[in-house]
Order: structure tokens, then sequence, then C-alpha cells
């Protein structure tokens, strides 16, 4: 066939391909036009900020309605995870920039591994800072992005997409499942094939956007909510935290070296002095720090008992407080 007849056979194939998109497009709520903002350009800068900031100030709602699917999730991932598992996250653009926006920022907030917690955006992470053309439209280079991480049984993937029918968020979630790793599906649709593909669904329904479809804003902040609920809540299940302290920070500046000694500080009552000692005695980590200052151990003592009670500070407590007792 001649290079025109390509072409000319090629045009109607991508022109049926851009119509199914527009139909499909046309029928999600994230995408939706609000003709009663037709004319916000017109309005003052003070009522236009108003009017967002309310458009905002229904996203939580949005996410107290997933309570329950969230909260599922969170359990599943956590078991995992307490297996050795990872938890991974997979998006394009806002959605995967969230991803490894909330990755980034579980070591020094939960002292885990960089590779227990990892953020997949499409594109790789030259696509942090600008957009890479086409890579969201991908399955395949999902499926390349979870092979290169070795997946495994006993990981998570959680596929991010506001729209929910991302080809690279579903194709990731695919994928997973292939592998038998868990898999969550994150979307603001209802009925999206995205948490079709999911084993735990999580449709938050932010509506229509400020300006059409643009899901940086209201679907983007519903994201990071729950992307946030799902990182924090994990952990503490994981015994990442003693009450509401962050007992596994990493101290590695000086405002965390600070924090760490206030978190001592409020977790024990111990005045300074026993503090600097008690870190001392733990090279610095707070977690057994406080099982030093409250269970009455030595260094080697605390570190033990936390690896025996899988880092849960509240169980290796317990079970100082036993060995205490005559």
């Amino acid at each position: 066939m001649s290079e025109n007849r390509r072409e000319t056979a090629a045009a109607p194939a991508a022109t049926t391909a851009s119509t199914a998109l527009r139909a499909q497009l046309d029928s999600l709520t994230t995408e939706a036009f609000r003709p009663e903002l037709a004319e916000i350009d017109r309005l003052p800068t003070p009522e236009i900020v108003r009017i967002m900031n309310a458009e905002d100030a229904t996203v939580p709602a949005a996410v107290a309605a997933q309570a329950e699917p969230i909260a599922a999730a969170v359990d599943a991932i956590a078991e995992r995870m307490a297996r050795g598992g990872r938890l991974v996250y997979a998006g394009a653009g806002t959605a995967g920039r969230l991803g490894v926006l909330d990755a980034s920022e579980c070591p020094p907030t939960f002292n885990t591994d960089p590779d227990q917690v990892v953020g997949l955006i499409a594109g790789g992470p030259g696509a942090l800072l600008k957009a890479v053309e086409g890579a969201e439209d991908s399955r395949e280079l999902a499926a390349a992005d979870l092979t290169a991480l070795a997946l495994t049984a006993d990981d998570t993937v959680v596929g991010v997409s506001a729209s929910g029918r991302t080809p690279y968020a579903v194709g990731a979630v695919e994928f997973a499942r292939t592998r038998g790793a868990l898999t969550v599906g994150l979307s603001c649709n209802a009925g999206s094939a995205l948490a079709a593909a999911a084993e735990h669904g999580i449709e938050v329904v932010v509506g229509p956007e400020l300006l059409t479809g643009s899901t940086r804003l209201k679907a983007g902040t519903a994201q990071k909510l729950v992307l946030n609920l799902i990182s924090t809540v994990t952990m503490i299940r994981l015994g990442k935290t003693y009450g509401n302290l962050m007992v596994d920070v990493r101290a590695s500046n000086e405002k965390l070296r600070a924090r760490s000694r206030r978190i001592l500080a409020l977790a024990t009552g111990a005045p300074d002095a026993e503090i600097e000692a008690a870190l001392t005695a733990t090279g610095g980590e707070v977690k057994d720090a406080v099982l030093v200052l409250l269970g009455g151990v030595d260094g080697p003592e605390a570190a033990r008992l936390l690896a025996g009670a899988q880092g849960h500070l509240r169980a290796a407590l317990a079970e100082a407080a036993q060995v205490r007792t005559p």
C-alpha cells in the first residue's frame, strides 16, 4: 500500500477513536460543563476566590462518603505490608504527581525504606516537571514500570485517576492482578473502569470542576486527601506511631531533631537530660528511646523488644512491663 493510501486509511480510524473518546469524556462527571459559571471571568476577583473556596469545601464530604471502602483498603494494605510488601501508587499527570509526593514523604515521616512506598508516574521522573505526551495512554508502559519493580503477591498497587479511565492507571491495576498483588482503584467518577478493575474501588465523586475538566482542582484535592488517609492510617496500623505521635520520625535535619525531642517529652514527660541520655543510648531512634524511658530498659533491650513486637511500641511496652513484674 502506498504512503498516501496508508494515511487515508488511518485518518478515519483516528477520527473514530477521537469521537469515541469525546463521547466517553462527555459522560464523565469530572468533565461536565457548568453553565452557571460561564461568565466567571467577568466577576470581581474576591467573588471568584469565594466561589472557588466554596467549591473546595465540598470535597471532604465526598471523601467521607467513601470512608468504609477506604478503611477496607487500608486494612488489606497493612496486612500485606506487615508481611514485607510494598505500597505502589501509579498514575498520570496530577494523579501521578500526588502519588509520588505521598510516597516521598513516608521515609522522613515514618522512617520507611525508600523502596517500601513507591510512586510511579506515567513517563517517568521527568513527567513530574513536564508533561510526557502520550505516556498516560499506555497500558504497556504501566506493565513495564511494574515489571521493573519485580512486583510480588505481597505488594499493593493503587491506581489513581480522576476520570477513572486513564489507560496507564487501569493498566497498572490489571497487570498487578496478574501478579497476585492487592489492587486499589482511586477515581472521582462513579462506575469507573479503574474501580471495576481493582479489588478495592474508591470513587470520590466531587462533581464538575470550576474550570471544565481541570481535575487538578477538586478531584486533585480529593485524591490528596485519600492518599493521606491510605498512607497515614496504614502506618498507624503498622505501629509507626504511638498515639498521635510520630515516634518513627527520621531526624534528618535540625527541625526534625527538635521535633524528635518534643515527641519524647510529650510521650514520656521526661526532663531534657533524660531524653538526651535515652537518644544517646538508642542511636537517636525515637521509638526505642520512648521504650527506654517508659519501659525502664537499656538501648539494646529496647531494640530487641521492638523487633519481637514487629515495631509496635505498645506491645513492646507491655512485654517490658511483664519482664519487670516479679
